[in-house]
């Protein structure tokens, strides 16, 4: 059973749509560590309390480049760990930069080798304003689709699906991970705010077909049922790489409004999150203790 999540507090979420992700994995390294120092500058109005980074932030976003660019991590929730002295680039940075600003970072994802196995996940992981690599999130479900005539992706030719379910807590709020298709299921995000999540943030790259359709419309129905805020954060689009990603990073609010949207283009989102909205969304329409689980299971439960 989860502990009680931290007192729901106001921050400021930056959400940095990260564009020229290409070939060169340390390229790419140093182009997202200027983005988060950028964005841990804030505006004149505002400096942001977390940092967000979208999926695949790292290498190309396809199921033939995870295996070329996954990186062994070995973390296990629980235990110590240096993360200046990963075998992982991405880490190494991520870390880094996250001491430096002082500054909570969802360090977006990258492909994750696990030592033991061979198997490859996509794994996204959350540092401390110190540094710490305090969580990570390996991608539940995995994207396996064809659209006649429209697209075609099968993450399961390289990847592996995870296994668990990860929140992280701050000073100002518990926030549940997803990973990008895991928004489909909503058992997962369910589960979160059970766990007494009250923001929920999933890295994600949809696509040109899906993305129209489908990128908004999950997340405020996410935010709805669970009466949360939630937010995806996505890669910039960029027409020369071999996958297009649909861009939009959002921010939705426990009422189902849309408070934040980027466009397509390379850009940062700074997100003022007030928690009245959440109480009194709750307390207008209380289905937070409505629920008949007498009549069907809490999913949360079988955990």
């Amino acid at each position: 059973m989860a502990s009680a999540p931290p007192a729901f507090k106001p921050f400021t979420l930056a959400l940095v749509q990260l564009g020229q992700i290409g070939a060169d994995k340390a390229a790419n390294l140093k182009h997202a560590r200027e983005m988060i120092l950028k964005a841990a500058r804030g505006t004149d109005a505002k400096k942001p309390d977390l940092i967000v980074l979208p999926e695949c932030f790292n290498s190309p976003y396809g199921h033939v480049h995870f295996p070329n660019y996954a990186e062994v991590v070995g973390f296990t929730p629980g235990k110590p760990y240096n993360a200046a002295n990963s075998e992982s680039d991405s880490v190494k940075m991520l870390s880094a930069a996250a001491k430096e600003t002082g500054i909570w970072l969802l360090g977006g994802t990258i492909p994750e080798r696990e030592s033991s196995t061979g198997n490859v996940y996509n794994t996204a992981s959350v540092y401390s304003p110190k540094g710490d690599l305090v969580a990570i999130h390996r991608k539940v479900h995995l994207f396996d689709i064809d659209i006649p005539g429209k697209i075609k992706f099968k993450e399961s030719e390289t990847l592996t699906g995870g296994t668990s379910l990860s929140y992280f807590d701050t000073e100002f709020a518990r926030i549940g991970l997803g990973i990008c298709y895991d928004v489909r299921f909503p058992e997962l995000s369910m589960t979160s705010a059970r766990q007494g999540c009250q923001v929920i943030i999933y890295p994600g790259a949809f696509n040109m077909t899906t993305g129209p359709l489908h990128w908004e419309l999950l997340q405020r129905a996410r935010a709805v049922d669970e009466q949360v805020f939630f937010s995806m954060c996505s890669p910039a689009r960029d027409l020369s790489a071999g996958y297009h990603a649909w861009g939009h990073s959002m921010v939705v609010d426990p009422m189902g409004k849309v408070i934040a949207e980027a466009q397509h283009d390379e850009d940062i989102l700074f997100v003022d999150i007030d928690p009245q909205v959440l109480l009194d969304a709750r307390a207008g329409i209380p289905v937070t203790k409505q629920r008949r689980f007498d009549v069907y299971p809490d999913v949360s439960k079988g955990l």
